[in-house]
C-alpha cells in the first residue's frame, strides 16, 4: 500500500515551521500510542535538530499499557527527548507538560522570557483537543477526521508558555508500507483516500496472529477464522453486512471491523512494538537500497548505449 497524501496546506505548514524555527525553544509532538513509530513524523527530527522535544503518547486508553511503557523507554533514548503518556480522559495529567517544558528549557519561563513551544502531530491524533485542555478554553477546532487544523495559531497558555499550533502534518511519501497501513487503520488518513477492504485485510492478518481471542469475543465466534477472508465474512454475517443472495458485502464488513478497532470496541490494542519496527526499518532500508542500485544500473546502461 502506497500512501501519497500531502495536501497543499501541509506543504505550506512545513515551510512555516522552518521559518519559525529560530524563535522556537522546543517542540511538542503528539503521537498515537497505538502506533508511536508510524505516527512520528520523520521530517520533524531533521527540522528540530537538537532542540528539546516532548513526545506525547496520546490515546493510551486505546493502547496496551505495557507496550506504551516500552515505547516511552525506546523514545527517550534520543537526545533531549522526554515522553508523557496520556489520554483525553485525563485532563489533569496533561498539566505535567508544563513542568516538563520548564525542565527542558530551565533558563526561560518568565513573563519577560516565556518558553516558546511548537506543537505538531499527524492528523486525527488528538492534538487540537490537547491544546484546548492546556489552554483551558477552545482555541483549536476539533473533529473526528483528519486535517481539521489548516493554519498556524499563536496561543498564550497563561503560564509563561507560548504555543504555536500547526496543521496535522503527514509527509510526502510513507516509505514503510506497514506504517502506511497502520496510519490508515487508526484514521490518520481521510477515509476517502483509502479502500476499507485493503486496510481491513492487513489488520485482519495482524489480529488473527496476535489477538484472535479479541476477535472471537467481539464477534461471538466459536473458533478463530482460518484466514482474513473468513474473518471478514464472519463479521459480515454477524452484523448483517449482506447483499442479494445472502452474500457478504466485504467492503461494509471491512468498514465495521476497522471502526470497531478505532473505537476501542475490540479492546486496547497497540499495532506495533519497538522490536517489530526495527525489523521493518531494516527491511525498508534494504528495499530502498535495492531500488537505488537498480536505478543506478539502468542509468549506467542508458549512458553506455548513447
Amino acid at each position: 500500500m502506497s500512501i501519497n497524501w500531502y495536501p497543499g496546506h501541509m506543504h505550506k505548514a512545513q515551510k512555516e515551521i522552518k521559518q519559525r524555527l529560530p524563535e522556537v525553544d522546543m517542540f511538542i509532538e503528539v503521537l498515537d500510542a497505538r502506533i508511536p513509530y508510524s505516527s512520528e513524523n520523520p521530517m520533524l527530527a531533521s527540522i528540530r535538530a537538537d532542540k528539546p522535544c516532548i513526545k506525547i503518547l496520546n490515546k493510551t486508553d486505546l493502547a496496551q499499557a505495557d507496550k506504551t511503557k516500552a515505547w516511552q523507554e525506546y523514545l527517550e533514548r534520543n537526545k533531549n527527548t522526554k515522553t508523557l503518556a496520556l489520554n483525553l480522559n485525563q485532563p489533569n495529567k496533561s498539566e505535567q507538560i508544563f513542568s516538563l517544558c520548564q525542565k527542558l528549557v530551565p533558563n526561560k519561563g518568565t513573563k519577560i522570557s516565556p518558553i516558546t513551544c511548537l506543537i505538531t502531530g499527524i492528523p486525527n491524533v488528538g492534538k487540537s483537543t490537547l491544546i484546548n485542555t492546556l489552554a483551558g478554553r477552545t482555541f483549536a477546532k476539533t473533529g473526528n477526521e483528519p486535517a481539521v487544523t489548516q493554519t498556524q495559531q499563536r496561543i498564550d497558555l497563561g503560564n509563561n508558555i507560548i504555543l504555536f499550533d500547526t496543521p496535522g502534518l503527514l509527509w510526502p511519501k510513507v516509505e514503510n508500507e506497514d506504517s502506511g497501513y497502520r496510519l490508515a487503520i487508526t484514521g490518520a488518513i481521510k477515509d476517502t483516500a483509502i479502500e476499507y477492504d485493503d486496510i481491513a485485510y492487513y489488520a485482519a492478518e495482524y489480529f488473527l496472529k496476535e489477538h484472535s481471542d479479541a476477535l472471537m469475543e467481539r464477534y461471538s465466534l466459536d473458533e478463530p477464522p482460518k484466514n482474513e477472508t473468513a474473518l471478514l465474512e464472519s463479521i459480515g454475517k454477524k452484523r448483517g453486512a449482506l447483499v442479494s443472495g445472502g452474500r457478504v458485502n466485504l467492503n461494509k464488513a471491512s468498514a465495521i471491523f476497522i471502526h470497531d478497532y478505532r473505537s476501542g470496541t475490540l479492546g486496547n490494542i497497540t499495532l506495533e512494538t519497538p522490536k517489530m519496527i526495527e525489523l521493518e526499518i531494516a527491511k525498508t532500508e534494504k528495499i530502498l537500497a535495492e531500488k537505488a542500485a537498480l536505478k543506478a544500473a539502468r542509468k549506467k546502461n542508458w549512458k553506455n548505449k548513447k
